[in-house]
């Protein structure tokens, strides 16, 4: 009999200005995602649909598809350029986006982050 799935992973992302909450997928790169945290993140535009942030280290993609069309709230990574991608505007089918999560708060917030943040695991109970 295998142990029971711990749950669901939340992460927050917080600025000077805003806190998101993003529940992540199960997946090698979400769990190497995790191993990072706490990390801290510049967050930045890109192209007015997205905002990216590098990551220290590369994540694992074995098991991610060949690309992820995005849509706003998603929070992917984009392998070929190893960052961190969150999308406040829905975005085309990208070959190397992998999806990582869902934001799970206000998605208005979205388009105003920018600049100093910190990513890091929030604590759920029993854990």
């Amino acid at each position: 009999m295998s142990a029971p799935s711990p749950g669901p992973v939340t992460v927050r992302l917080t600025t000077a200005d805003h806190v998101v909450d993003v529940v992540l997928e199960d997946s090698a790169a979400t769990r190497a995602l995790v191993d990072l945290l706490p990390v801290d993140l510049d967050v930045r535009d890109f192209h007015g649909i997205e905002k990216v942030a590098d990551l220290p280290r590369r994540l694992p993609t074995d098991d991610a598809p060949a690309g992820y069309q995005a849509a706003a709230g998603d929070l992917t990574y984009y392998a070929p350029w190893g960052n961190l991608a969150l999308f406040h505007r829905p975005f085309e089918h990208a070959s190397g986006l992998v999806p990582l999560g869902r934001v799970v708060t206000d998605h208005a917030v979205l388009g105003d982050l920018e600049g100093p943040a910190r990513l890091v695991l929030v604590e759920t109970p029993g854990s």
